[in-house]
């Protein structure tokens, strides 16, 4: 496998954002509630949480320069695939394996349930892999693992003498409350832990369905975890919005924001893809979180809007904007 480009200039100014999260290939299987094929197809396409994370930044306007992450291109890697990731601009670092296929996932539909599943091995990403390249020592970094992966990443960034921002995304599968005690633990390293509804409640054993008044009380649970707290918890609750608890903001709901009539298409990357606009909020509004919730709120509006990933258009800023100041004047009401 071959190491990503290296960096050229001693003088490039550090990433905003670099996401140790993959790409992968989604495949799609729609299944009867008895597990039988439907009949549906659906052509693979573009996923993984750093993917989503990181074109949707530059929805936001923050430069592709400014955004960094590492795609792995196995032997079937698909031109269609790269002419889409090229039209965000110099985003990604790539790392071509000849001998290998491109890792791929099963997004598995069955009535009213989704599940996952990978098809190839995944390669993990770690800070180590970021040296001599552009990515290097970035101002924000973005995971998705599990609690015992982060605190492996969190020493490895030590080691690194690196001090970036930290946005966690806790992986699904392993939100169970037998994880909490490794959770506690990096809990203290986290500017920003963002897992979604269903997986805060059950970390902390909490009745499903989500309510808001099981979200707010998920908040501040994790928020108090760990006698040193995070900067701040944003639990991502889809249809109710997202809930922000930090000192500056103890308990703030973000709603959806107004897509301006366009229907839900696909929430798949959603919550990926609000972490990526907050990471740009973060940085637009000089570290605000409440800020940043709307930049974020914003961005996964987009990413629902269709299929795979919001493309590049003509018109995209000044919808941004637009959305961006509707949606301020509501959270304001709010304070």
């Amino acid at each position: 496998m071959s190491t990503p480009t290296p960096s050229t200039s001693t003088s490039i100014e550090r990433c905003t954002l670099v996401t140790l999260g993959m790409f992968i290939v989604d495949e799609f299987r729609f299944l009867t509630e008895d597990g039988e094929p439907t009949g549906k197809t659906q052509e693979p396409e573009i996923g993984g949480g750093g993917t989503y994370c990181t074109p949707t930044l530059s929805v936001e306007r923050l430069p592709p320069a400014q955004i960094g992450m590492i795609v792995d291109r196995g032997n079937d890697f698909s031109p269609a695939f790269q002419r889409t990731l090229d039209s965000y601009g110099p985003i990604f670092q790539y790392r071509d394996d000849p001998t290998r296929r491109t890792t791929r996932a099963a997004n598995i539909y069955r009535g009213e349930l989704r599940g996952f599943e990978y098809l190839l091995p995944r390669v993990r990403i770690s800070p180590k892999d970021l040296v001599s390249t552009r990515l290097e020592a970035p101002k924000m970094l973005h995971f998705i693992c599990s609690p015992t992966r982060a605190l492996e990443i969190i020493a490895e960034l030590r080691e690194l003498q690196w001090d970036p921002v930290l946005i966690y995304e806790p992986i699904p599968d392993l939100c169970i409350p037998e994880e909490m005690p490794q959770l506690v633990q990096v809990i203290p390293s986290l500017h920003i832990l963002s897992p979604n509804a269903d997986e805060a409640l059950t970390l902390l054993s909490l009745p499903l369905p989500p309510t808001a008044s099981t979200i707010t009380k998920a908040a501040t649970e994790l928020y108090t975890a760990s006698p040193k707290p995070p900067g701040a918890v944003i639990i991502r609750a889809g249809e109710l919005g997202a809930y922000v608890y930090s000192p500056q903001y103890p308990g703030v709901w973000v709603p959806p924001c107004d897509r301006e009539g366009k229907p839900v298409v696909d929430v798949t990357g959603a919550g990926n893809a609000f972490l990526g606009g907050l990471a740009a909020g973060l940085e637009l509004a000089g570290g605000d979180v409440l800020e940043a919730a709307v930049y974020a709120s914003v961005t996964a509006g987009f990413t629902i809007e269709q299929d795979s990933l919001p493309p590049m258009r003509e018109g995209l800023g000044e919808e941004a904007r637009r959305r961006l100041e509707v949606l301020r004047k509501r959270v304001e009401l709010k304070k």
